[in-house]
C-alpha cells in the first residue's frame, strides 16, 4: 500500500492564533493560512469546504484527515482535534494526530532540536535524530543550551527555517501514519489548562 491510497487528506491546525489547513493530493497541495486570535470554531468548517472546492472535490471523496495537536493554545487546540474527530467519524474514515514539534522537523536534517515559544519565559523542546525523536519537554528559557542544529520560534537567529509550511507538514506525515491503524487523535499538552477553578466556595445545599 502506498499513501497515495490514502489521498486526498485534509489537514488543519489550530494550535496558534491561526487557521492553516492543507488539502494534499497525489501531484498537488493546497494551501490556506489565515490569521485568527479568536473565532477559530466558527470559521473552521467553512473554511475546510472552501479548501474543497478549491480543490474540485467534496467530503466524500477524502480517504484520511489529519490534525495538529499542539502543544499550543489550549482552547484551540481543543477544537482542532474535537473536529478532527468528529469529522472522521461521520465521514468513515481515519484521522490522524501530528504534534506542532514534529511537523516543524519534518523534511530538515538530523539530528535537529525544536525550540518552541511556550511564553512565560518557558520553551517546548524536543530533540530528533535518524533514529526517531526524543520526548517532549517544557523548560525555562535560561536554561536552554544549544549544541546542533535547531528550529523553531524560539531557536535563536541561528535556526533553521522550515522545510514546509505547518499544514502541508501535518499533512504529509498523516499521509503515511495513515497506511497502518492509529490512536483517535488527542491534544498534546506539556502545560496544564489557564483556565483556574473559582475561588467562591460552592453553594450550600439545603434539606428541604
Amino acid at each position: 500500500m502506498t499513501s497515495h491510497e490514502k489521498l486526498p487528506l485534509l489537514a488543519f491546525d489550530t494550535s496558534a492564533a491561526h487557521f492553516a489547513a492543507a488539502l494534499l493530493f497525489a501531484d498537488r497541495v493546497i494551501l490556506r493560512h489565515e490569521p485568527m486570535e479568536k473565532g477559530q470554531a466558527e470559521r473552521l468548517v467553512p473554511l475546510l469546504e472552501e479548501l474543497l472546492a478549491e480543490g474540485g472535490i467534496g467530503w466524500p471523496d477524502l480517504k484520511a484527515l489529519a490534525v495538529g495537536t499542539g502543544p499550543g493554545n489550549f482552547t484551540g487546540v481543543r477544537i482542532a482535534v474535537a473536529a478532527a474527530r468528529g469529522l472522521a467519524l461521520g465521514l468513515g474514515i481515519p484521522a490522524i494526530g501530528v504534534t506542532r514539534l514534529e511537523a516543524l522537523a519534518h523534511g530538515l536534517p538530523r539530528p535537529l532540536t525544536v525550540v518552541e515559544d511556550a511564553r512565560r519565559g518557558e520553551v517546548y523542546v524536543q530533540a530528533f535524530n535518524a533514529d526517531g525523536a526524543g520526548p517532549a519537554g517544557l523548560v525555562a528559557l535560561e536554561t536552554l543550551a544549544l549544541t546542533g542544529p535547531a528550529t523553531g520560534s524560539a531557536a535563536g537567529p541561528q535556526a533553521l527555517g522550515p522545510a514546509q509550511p505547518l499544514a502541508e507538514a501535518i499533512a504529509r506525515i498523516g499521509a503515511e501514519r495513515a497506511l497502518t491503524p492509529q490512536p483517535r487523535p488527542a491534544p498534546f499538552y506539556l502545560r496544564g489548562a489557564d483556565a483556574a477553578p473559582p475561588s467562591d466556595p460552592p453553594p450550600v445545599i439545603l434539606d428541604a
